[in-house]
């Protein structure tokens, strides 16, 4: 299995996310497999579980909205996130991970 990683993209970071719909609360739990595995209370449903996810890393990464991106896997609970502005390693930080 591979280990989570955080690699750079064009103006700044991309990184995947495993997304658990439907929890007690939004939370990111932590690096699981190559992934970050977040619980959303938001359903998978019109793009609701989406926005809570871009919505949850903004204010962790302390960004705005609009600088992050689900890039792959829109309609899937894998999926690719890009996080414009910040390097890999200031996203790891902000994440807690490092």
């Amino acid at each position: 299995m591979r280990e989570f990683k955080i690699t750079s993209a064009v103006g700044g970071a991309a990184f995947a996310v495993r997304v658990i719909p439907r929890a007690k609360k939004n939370e990111i739990v932590g690096a699981q497999g190559n992934a970050l595995k977040v619980r959303l209370t938001a359903p998978p449903v019109e793009g609701a579980a989406n926005e809570a996810l871009i919505k949850l890393l903004a204010k962790r990464l302390g960004v705005r909205r609009s600088q992050v991106e689900i890039v792959a896997g829109r309609r899937s609970r894998a999926k690719m996130v890009s996080v414009t502005g910040l390097t890999p390693a200031e996203v790891e930080a902000r994440l807690g991970l490092g």
